[in-house]
């Protein structure tokens, strides 16, 4: 207090002049470097004020995208009720494009489109072009089914007689702002269109009905409303071309045909093998029955000899045997010269 007290009341009236001076000057600068902007938001009836400018800066959004935007949507016949300088703020600090949306925004309400800027700043912010969606709405867009340098050149279908049909089709889509948040893309109608035209083809009895009428399968993709749950209203569907390609059934039934002969090729080489197997088992059974033979006709001098021993068998029976197995030797060798029923088989008691 007594140093304050020492210093004359003229220094401390300069010091507070100087100061006073330097704030001016900086408030001044201020609003100086805001005065081009607030001069345009003034004469153009977009509703900011300097102070607005001043504080949009403070909360770090770029004054001059604001005022430009609102300024396009004021000139464009959109108005405080629509939207305020306060909503475009918000949608800047949430990371969208506004001057996208304002443009959006004022081809919508020429098109007499009802668009409103929260549908316009949730579409942007979903990462969605909502200009090129509401200029899709507008100018309905053509879609190639199946996709130019997609690796495919056409929709390949089997008609019900097994001949295969090449198709190319022209999808023209409309954008449906409604749906754009969580709608399905345009990868999602070509596939969709590409298995109706597949279903519609192989629906059709003959491949000369769809060459005759290609319209009927436009009319079947179009009644199974592929567009549900897109971002996309399917406004026609144009068959720009049609090609006959491979007989399919055909070559189907020629592969059908050559793997049932491999079949009956490997089951009569099976039967042959068992026939084999059974032959073999066959001339085992011979040759085990020849050593029966053998074996018996051994024991046959044993039991004559028992015989002569036991008295029941005398000299003249022995030779009567004797001759009697002479005479069916004779008999045996006629019939195997002369090809009879003894020629290949049949041996001496």
């Amino acid at each position: 207090m007594t140093l304050l007290a020492d210093i004359p009341w003229e220094a401390i009236v300069g010091i507070a002049v100087v100061l006073g001076a330097i704030v001016l000057l900086i408030v001044l600068a201020v609003f100086a470097s805001y005065l081009g902007l607030w001069l345009q938001a003034k004469f153009t009836g977009a509703g900011i004020t300097i102070f607005d400018l001043v504080f949009m800066r403070l909360r770090k959004v770029d004054p001059r995208v604001i005022v430009r935007s609102k300024i396009i949507a004021v000139q464009a016949g959109l108005g405080d009720d629509r939207f305020t300088a306060k909503d475009l703020e918000a949608h800047y600090l949430a990371g969208g494009n506004v001057p996208l949306v304002i443009r959006a925004l004022v081809a919508a309400n020429k098109a007499k489109m009802d668009l409103d800027f929260k549908l316009a700043a949730a579409i942007d912010l979903a990462g969605r072009n909502v200009l090129e969606a509401v200029q899709t709405s507008v100018y309905p867009k053509v879609i190639d089914c199946p996709t130019r340098g997609g690796g495919r050149d056409s929709l390949d279908g089997v008609a019900q007689n097994g001949i295969q049909l090449k198709v190319k089709a022209r999808v023209t889509v409309r954008a449906n702002l409604r749906q754009l948040i969580g709608g399905a893309t345009e990868e999602t109608i070509i596939a969709r269109v590409g298995e109706g035209i597949v279903s519609a083809i192989g629906s059709a009895a003959s491949h000369s009905q769809v060459l005759a009428s290609p319209d009927r399968i436009s009319k079947t993709v179009l009644g199974r409303r592929l567009d549900s749950q897109t971002a996309f209203e399917i406004v026609s569907i144009d068959i720009a071309d049609v090609d006959v390609g491979e007989n399919i059934g055909a070559r189907l039934q020629a592969d059908q045909a050559e793997a049932d002969m491999r079949v009956w090729r490997a089951k009569a080489e099976g039967r042959r093998a068992m026939a084999v197997a059974e032959e073999q088992e066959m001339i085992a059974q011979i040759e085990e029955s020849r050593a029966k033979v053998v074996e018996a006709e051994a024991e046959v001098p044993k039991a004559i000899a028992q015989a002569f021993r036991d008295g029941t068998l005398g000299i003249m029976d022995y030779y009567k045997l004797r001759n009697i197995r002479a005479d069916t030797d004779m008999r045996t060798s006629i019939a195997r010269a002369s090809g009879g029923p003894g020629a290949k088989g049949g041996t001496g008691a």
